[in-house]
């Protein structure tokens, strides 16, 4: 198999043409690294299956280097480019919804024209500020169509749109993945999301700043059971929407206490202003991946977190 990874030099992205290639799969990395990083395809160089190109999926693969690339015939096509944190896509918003849109496209182009099947990675966040909980696919979502985070709620919802219209106008083979909050090695320290922030700030000595009192929850799947997930919805050929997700609920005041036990820190918390429209809750009901792909997680939280915190340390300590 020949697989597409737009935004593969990502965390989840670079894992993925990780485990792909492991399969024994071909793999065609794209990214412009607006967010990604070359380091997180370090082990992946040489491997005579594996090549990247840099390229902005919004302005299409026309490139020469990036034709050459896709010449020989692609199975699939995993889209995932796109800013995914708070910090990146209120910085980067314009990009962020060129992604959504016009990235989106271009990659549905490209699965018809080889006939392969396209993967569109979505998120929870088209849900919003849910009413609903926990979040099942038929929920439409609370989501403000002008308030800052909808740059990255409205590209996703449109790309949903854009890949179910595919499906029934062009009969492309697509399907979508609703993906809730994922960790683990190769965040970025400073990208703005809970587990990377809190790990920083404890290895620091710093306060882990809370947001608002810390009642909101969230639900944390660890990288590699969010990558199975993928692989198992590609190959079933399921048109989703279909969450990806780990049901198991935390609060954000008991994420940032696990992260200084886990950490050894001695660091306090300390309570901040809760950003404009951050959801007070957000859990995956994952019934249906359960029933058609025969998956749910593996890692649970305590082992995910040590996973984690080990790498941020080694990181840290490297950079010492």
């Amino acid at each position: 198999m020949r697989a597409v990874v737009t935004g593969g030099a990502g965390f989840v992205g670079s894992r993925l043409c990780e485990v792909l290639l492991d399969s024994g799969a071909e793999v065609v990395c794209l990214d412009n690294l607006l967010t990604g990083a070359p380091d997180n395809l370090g082990g992946l160089r040489g491997h005579p299956a594996f090549q990247f190109e840099q390229c902005d999926v919004a302005e299409g693969f026309g490139s020469r280097a990036v034709r050459a690339a896709l010449r020989p015939g692609v199975d699939l096509v995993l889209h995932l480019a796109s800013p995914a944190s708070p910090v990146d896509y209120l910085e980067h918003p314009i990009e962020t919804l060129d992604a959504g849109s016009r990235g989106t496209r271009a990659a549905l182009d490209l699965a018809g024209e080889h006939g392969a099947r396209l993967v569109l990675a979505s998120t929870s966040e088209v849900y919003g500020d849910p009413q609903v909980h926990p979040q099942t696919e038929e929920y439409w979502g609370n989501v403000s169509s002008v308030g800052p985070r909808s740059v990255y709620d409205e590209s996703k919802r449109f790309g949903e749109a854009l890949t179910a219209g595919y499906r029934r106008a062009l009969g492309t083979d697509t399907g979508i993945v609703r993906i809730f909050n994922t960790y683990g090695p190769r965040m970025r320290e400073h990208d703005g999301r809970v587990v990377p922030t809190f790990i920083r700030q404890a290895l620091a000595g710093e306060p882990l700043t809370v947001a608002g009192d810390g009642n909101q929850t969230r639900s944390l799947c660890y990288v590699d059971d969010l990558v199975a997930g993928l692989l198992a919805f590609a190959r079933s050929g399921h048109p989703g929407p279909m969450n990806l997700g780990n049901p198991h609920e935390l609060t954000v005041r008991q994420i940032a206490e696990d992260v200084i036990r886990a950490t050894g820190s001695r660091s306090p918390v300390e309570y901040v202003e809760r950003p404009v429209d951050d959801p007070g809750m957000r859990c995956p009901d994952i019934t249906l991946a359960r029933t058609e792909l025969g998956w749910e997680p593996q890692v649970g939280w305590t082992d995910g977190l040590a996973r984690t915190v080990s790498w941020f340390r080694s990181r840290s300590q490297g950079a010492a």
